[in-house]
Parts: C-alpha cells; structure tokens; sequence
C-alpha cells in the first residue's frame, strides 16, 4: 500500500514540545525505538530509518505540563510494514509493563500509549486495503477488542530491535475547536476528502482512499482554547505535497479562504481555524 507517498498528501514529521528533553529522549529511544538523527541542546529529531525525521522533540524555555481541555495533539500515530512487527512492539511493551490501550479499527489493529508528558501515541499496523469496507465514500471503521494472542504470535519468538525502517508517520489526530470550520479548512482548503464520521464529534479524512491521514474531534470541547505557547503538545506537523504545482494551488486556495501563509527558515507555515500550525512540503 502506498498512501503515504505520491500523489497523495500525507503527513510527516511531528514536533513536539516536551517537559524534560533528556527524560523524553531516554523514553523515545528506549521505549518506543526511535534512533536520534540530529541533537542539540533543547532538540533532537528522530528517525526509524536513519534518513528520514518522523518525530522531533523540542524543551521550550519555561515550559510549562500539558494543558488539558484545549486544542492540539490526541495523538500521533506511527504506522508499522506489517503486523509481525506490531507483535515484536506488543512484546517489548508488556515486558517494560508499560500502559496501554488498543482497538481493533477494523482496517487496523492498534496499541495506544503515552509519553511521559502526556502526549498520546498510537502504534498500528493497516490491513489490506483490499479487506476494507466501504459504504459509498465511506470506510467502516470501529473500536473492537484487539486480538492480543494472535498479535504476539505474529511475532514468532523474533526479538525486539526498535522501530523498523519502513515505519512512517501513518496518521495525526487532533483536538480542534469548531468541526465545521475545521472541516472547510482541510476539506476544501487542503483537498482532504471525509472518510468517516463519529456523530457531531469526530471526523476522519484523507487523500487516495486511506483510512485517515488526520483525524479530527472536539472532546476537549466546542470551543476548546489554544493552548498557552510555551506548555507541552503539539508544536507543528508537516503535510507533504506531491508536487510545486499542487502546493501553490493549495496556498492560493487557503488565502483565499483567510487563512495566513507565512515563510519561517524557508518553510510555508500556516495554521488551521484551532491554531494546529502545518508547515506545507515536498
């Protein structure tokens, strides 16, 4: 399956902001299996190939915990080659005895986790597309038992060695404020078609057909606030367009819409109606 290359727009990098550097890099290597591709003082980027970022860390000055009720991360969500691979992680996870979640979505079988701040975290594996469901233009999703028994048994006995190369960002789900203005954002503004429905709550979009490249909900609440600048959460994602020419028609698009493109260290930032900030790449 290749929804998170070209033609498609898909998500790829995440920063995130964090309490303690240190302590969070300790848990993103260890636990979670990342390998560090650039580090300074107040950031690292990780990779699981050791060429492409997934995840980047930043310790803001004056960094305040995790604000709850407001817009931002629920969480992000790295999407392994195959469920071998989310057996090895289930392994390693119960034998570190950390805490989890799971949901079999019925296109997927997923593990949920947090980092030490707080900041959620979804390990899945994607069924066949094949096997996927559709009603009209939308996918059958649910949040089933997953079967743990025969995820571990994928494993085979294979030991853990980190996040396999072919890992990618898979998806990101957002708190945002307002569903509708929200959805006009990404939807019209960006190109993203609406792929599933839970109620006046949650919507979930993509390009080319996948699951979700983003997920979008209001459980902190209609109206929920930006958070403050400096607490833990989201920071900024990347969306990687397919090429110049589709990117500049998106830009005119949003500005036509009101929404502010601005250049930061040769970037295209802009942000949707929550405030979740998006650099537009290649």
């Amino acid at each position: 399956m290749n929804f998170h290359k070209e033609p498609h727009i898909f998500v790829g990098e995440v920063n995130i902001k964090v309490e303690n550097l240190e302590r969070s890099l300790s848990f993103y290597q260890e636990v979670i299996g990342f390998q560090v591709l650039e580090q300074t003082e107040k950031r690292a980027t990780l990779t699981a190939d050791g060429i492409r970022p997934l995840v980047s860390l930043e310790q803001p000055e004056n960094v305040t915990p995790k604000q709850p009720g407001t817009t931002g991360l629920y969480h992000f969500a790295l999407l392994l080659p195959n469920r071998t691979d989310l057996g090895k992680i289930l392994e390693h996870l119960i034998k570190l005895n950390i805490q989890l979640g799971s949901s079999d979505h019925l296109v997927s079988e997923a593990l949920y986790l947090s980092d030490p701040d707080g900041n959620g975290i979804e390990i899945y594996r994607d069924r066949p597309s094949s096997d996927w469901t559709w009603n009209g233009n939308q996918v059958e999703m649910a949040v089933d038992p997953i079967d743990a028994r025969g995820i571990l048994a994928e494993a085979h006995g294979q030991s853990w060695d980190g996040l396999p190369a072919g890992t990618v960002m898979g998806h990101i789900h957002l708190h945002v404020s307002d569903l509708k203005s929200t959805e006009e954002f990404y939807g019209r503004g960006i190109g993203f078609d609406v792929v599933s429905r839970f109620g006046s709550q949650a919507l979930f979009i993509s390009t080319g057909g996948y699951h979700h490249h983003i997920g979008l909900n209001t459980w902190n609440g209609v109206g929920a606030p930006r958070p403050a600048e400096n607490s833990v959460g989201l920071n900024w994602f990347t969306l990687h367009f397919p090429s110049e020419e589709k990117r500049a028609t998106i830009i005119r698009k949003l500005q036509s819409m009101g929404a502010t493109i601005q250049e930061q260290n040769g970037r295209l930032l802009t942000e949707d109606p929550s405030g979740n900030r998006i650099y537009l790449s290649l």
